[in-house]
C-alpha cells in the first residue's frame, strides 16, 4: 500500500457522499382527519372512523404547503386524541373545492379560506346593517369560481321587506331563505342538510346567531351593530367547522367587510351572472362587456328589457374594480 493510500484511509469522508434515497415514508398506519379549526400552528381534526377530535401540527416535509379548515389530511403519530397528545399532518389530500379571496383587488396574493365545501351561504341582513349588493355580488363570483352552490340567507326580515333585495337576484336563479329573530329555521336547516356549507357575510348580519341556533351548545360570540356607523363588530375571529345535528357541516367565518377578487380572471366574472352571460353570446369578438364598449350586447338587452339594468351595472362595477379602476368601498 502506498503512503498516499495509507493516509487516505484516515481522511474524513466528503459531504454528501452518502447516496440519498427517493423513497418516502408510506404512512400506511396514518388515519384520515378533517380539519375543523386552526389556532397558532395547531390544527384540530375530526377523525370520523372513531368520532374523535385530534390535535395536530404540520409535519416538516409539507414545507410551505398550507393547511386550512375543511382539508382532508393524513395524521401520523399519536392520533388517539388523548389529552396532551399531538399528531402530525403528513399529507393534505386533493381538494374538491377551494374558496379563496385576496385582501383587495390589487393584491396578487390569494388567501385560501375553506377547502372541500360545496355550498356558500351568503348571510345578508335586510336592515341594521343595510344590505350591500356589491359585496353580495363578490361572494357570488367567489362561489362560482370555487365551484360551490350559492345560497342567499336573509336575516332580520322582521325589520324590513326582503322582496326588493330578492328581486335583484331572481334572474340569477340563486336560491334563498328568509329568517327573522327567534324565528323558525327549519327551511334553512333543510338547505344545509348533508352538505358542507360556509357562512359568509358582513359583520353584524347574524351569522353567529344562526350558528348558535343550528348547533346548540356552540356559544359563538354575538356582536351588535354600531348605531353611528351601521357596521357590526367582528365577533368570530377564526373559521370554525361544526357538525350539524341532522347531518352535514357548517363553517362559521369571521365577518368580512371587503372581498378581493384579484385571483379571478376578468373574463371569468361574467360566468357568475347567468342571465347576463346568455346575452353576451351576441357580443362582437373581443368585447370586454365594460361600459365603454360601443357594441356590447348587454346594452341592447337592457334597452329591450330582457335583463335588469341594475344587474348590468353591478357586473360592470365588479369588472371595473378587477381592472384597477375606482370602486366604492363595499
Amino acid at each position: 500500500m502506498s503512503r498516499y493510500d495509507e493516509e487516505a484511509k484516515y481522511d474524513r469522508p466528503k459531504r454528501r457522499t452518502r447516496p440519498r434515497t427517493k423513497d418516502r415514508p408510506a404512512y400506511d398506519d396514518a388515519v384520515t382527519g378533517f380539519v375543523i379549526t386552526r389556532d397558532r400552528g395547531r390544527y384540530t381534526c375530526w377523525v370520523g372512523e372513531s368520532d374523535r377530535v385530534v390535535t395536530a401540527m404540520k409535519a416538516r416535509q409539507l414545507g410551505r404547503k398550507g393547511v386550512i379548515v375543511g382539508d382532508l389530511v393524513k395524521l401520523d403519530g399519536d392520533a388517539t386524541g388523548d389529552e396532551g397528545t399531538l399528531a402530525r399532518i403528513v399529507e393534505v389530500l386533493p381538494r374538491k373545492t377551494l374558496l379563496r379571496r385576496s385582501a383587495d383587488d390589487d393584491d396578487p396574493i390569494e388567501r385560501p379560506l375553506v377547502a372541500n365545501a360545496d355550498q356558500l351561504v351568503i348571510v345578508v341582513a335586510v336592515a341594521n346593517p343595510e344590505p350591500r349588493t356589491r359585496l353580495i355580488d363578490r361572494f357570488l363570483v367567489a362561489a362560482y369560481d370555487a365551484g360551490m352552490r350559492p345560497l342567499l340567507c336573509l336575516t332580520k326580515t322582521d325589520l324590513a321587506d326582503p322582496d326588493p333585495l330578492l328581486s335583484i337576484y331572481r334572474p340569477l336563479g340563486v336560491e334563498s331563505v328568509a329568517t327573522q329573530r327567534d324565528g323558525d329555521l327549519s327551511e334553512l336547516a333543510e338547505q344545509l342538510r348533508d352538505r358542507t356549507s360556509v357562512m359568509v357575510g358582513h359583520s353584524g348580519v347574524g351569522k353567529s346567531t344562526l350558528v348558535n341556533a343550528l348547533v346548540p351548545g356552540t356559544n359563538r360570540a354575538i356582536g351588535v351593530v354600531n348605531d353611528n356607523t351601521g357596521r357590526g363588530r367582528h365577533t368570530s375571529v377564526s373559521a370554525l367547522l361544526l357538525r350539524l345535528p341532522d347531518g352535514g357541516w357548517i363553517v362559521d367565518t369571521p365577518g368580512i367587510r371587503s372581498f378581493g377578487l384579484a385571483h379571478v380572471q376578468p373574463d371569468q366574472l361574467i360566468n357568475a351572472f347567468g342571465d347576463l352571460a346568455d346575452e353576451t353570446r351576441d357580443c362582437p369578438r373581443g368585447c370586454t362587456h365594460s361600459e365603454s364598449e360601443p357594441n356590447c350586447a348587454l346594452d341592447v338587452a337592457v334597452a329591450e328589457g330582457r335583463v335588469d339594468a341594475e344587474r348590468v351595472a353591478s357586473f360592470r362595477r365588479l369588472l371595473a374594480s378587477r381592472e384597477g379602476r375606482d370602486l366604492e368601498t363595499t
